[in-house]
């Protein structure tokens, strides 16, 4: 693992979304950028996936639970080389492939159509079903949001994942711990979202979201589960790599100004 390079895609990344979300003037910019480095770490380190295979079913999988920070994904795809950056200034426009929730069939690498809460993780239980049954060897991860964790489907996905042992299921879960409206303990408080998930069966590793080291060792655990699906708990920062969003609400779902880009990209370099 190059934890260098993997930090240089993790700022691109950042680049691309803060770009995507100035370019439409609307967007979910702050929890896009919280999860840079999660996205980072599974398209260049742990998924198995390029433009050789993109179209495979034999691929890993990644299924966008927390739909609305579509510009994370596109903009990984984009750093990946999936995607071309040329499509920014068209991100939430009429008739634009890049719409305002992932759709699955518009662009390649877009393995779910997302946006209502919690059925992102119920899709990704199902395609780690399907794996098992089709003797697939590959693995589907999902990315679900603290917030999201207030949906009873989530809970529903967790069960069934536990009962039907699918360990090549690995969930990260975002635990930036801002919602919308504020403080997620504030709003319908899940925690603890570790000890919940264990009562479902699942096995939960909690660590640092933005430490490569610990991401790329917990999902070497994960791997060696040998009926459990896991749960990796990252705590992470809202806005992460621009100073005057990071831990503030307010960005989970505005755009920038013009100043406001501005000093943010000066940030990110």
């Amino acid at each position: 693992m190059n934890i260098k390079k993997l930090e240089e895609h993790a700022l691109h990344i950042r680049q691309n979304i803060v770009e995507m979300v100035y370019a439409a003037g609307s967007g979910h910019i702050g929890g896009s950028l919280s999860a840079a480095d999660i996205a980072s770490y599974l398209y260049f380190e742990a998924m198995n996936i390029d433009e050789s295979n993109v179209d495979s079913n034999k691929r890993d999988r990644f299924v966008l639970s927390k739909g609305h920070a579509s510009p994370l994904l596109y903009g990984t795809l984009m750093e990946k080389g999936l995607l071309d950056r040329a499509l920014i200034p068209q991100f939430r426009q009429v008739d634009s492939p890049l719409e305002g929730h992932p759709s699955r069939g518009t662009l390649a690498g877009i393995d779910a159509s997302t946006g209502s809460l919690g059925q992102g993780i119920s899709q990704a239980v199902g395609m780690a079903l399907a794996n098992k049954i089709d003797g697939n060897s590959n693995t589907v991860y999902s990315l679900v949001g603290d917030g999201e964790s207030q949906e009873g489907q989530v809970w529903e996905a967790a069960m069934s994942a536990a009962h039907f042992e699918l360990n090549n299921l690995i969930v990260f879960l975002d635990f930036n711990q801002l919602q919308i409206d504020g403080d997620i303990k504030q709003v319908m408080n899940p925690i603890p979202l570790d000890e919940k998930f264990k009562a479902f069966g699942w096995n939960v590793i909690e660590i640092d979201g933005h430490n490569f080291e610990e991401i790329d060792q917990a999902v070497k655990a994960a791997h060696q589960s040998e009926s459990k699906p896991t749960l990796i708990l990252a705590r992470t920062i809202k806005g992460k790599g621009v100073s005057f969003m990071e831990n503030e609400a307010g960005w989970h779902g505005v755009a920038p100004s013009l100043e406001q880009f501005e000093a943010a990209m000066k940030e990110l370099v």
